[in-house]
């Protein structure tokens, strides 16, 4: 995604920005983790890289509103496509997440796949992972990060040069940040992983 990224910024005529610090797991607050969770996915500890339950869901309510707008995946999926693939919605690229996504679960496992994850997902524009968006928008590491903080990042996650950029959307990143924080008490993180 970071050279799909950069593409782009490029084809526009702009300079490609890139901003990431890599941090362990155990340098990521478990604030952020859980938010993280409550946001993307909250059945990450129960499923093997696919919410069966969630598609189901996404997919009747596609069906109903006769749009393919709701999405369904994991962070597992989040990840095969952000390493591996393109955000294209093409069904072969849809296969080879899948692919990708069983493989990683049983390679890597839980723990390494969130550590991944949040070294690398999208904060805004160039700003990737979890180090870089809290010194972004808190002067902090991402070690310290509070729960409202914490919330606050995961609330942009699914389109943070968007529909959640917090620039030109704060209400509606400030509504999605309060639901987080109250799915947050429901998140529980397995001890060998906090």
């Amino acid at each position: 995604m970071m050279d799909q990224r950069a593409s782009e910024a490029s084809a526009r005529g702009e300079e490609p920005r890139r901003v990431q610090t890599w941090v362990p797991y155990d340098r990521i607050s478990q604030n952020l983790v859980r938010a993280v969770l409550a946001g993307e996915d909250s059945r990450f500890f129960d499923h093997g890289g696919f919410d069966w339950e969630e598609m189901q869901k996404a997919l009747e309510k596609d069906w109903n509103e006769g749009k393919f707008k709701r999405g369904a995946s994991t962070i597992s999926q989040q990840l095969a496509k952000n390493l591996f693939l393109s955000t294209s919605k093409n069904p072969v690229r849809k296969l080879n997440e899948a692919l990708i996504t069983w493989e990683m679960e049983r390679i890597l496992g839980k723990r390494r796949i969130l550590e991944i994850y949040l070294n690398v997902i999208e904060w805004g524009d160039g700003i990737y992972g979890a180090e870089a968006a809290a010194r972004n928008y808190f002067k902090a590491p991402a070690a310290s990060l509070n729960a409202d903080q914490a919330a606050f990042l995961s609330a942009i996650i699914p389109s943070p040069n968007g529909a959640y950029n917090p620039l030109t959307r704060r209400r509606k990143v400030e509504h999605r940040k309060n639901l987080i924080e109250r799915l947050m008490r429901h998140v529980v993180i397995p001890r060998d992983l906090s």
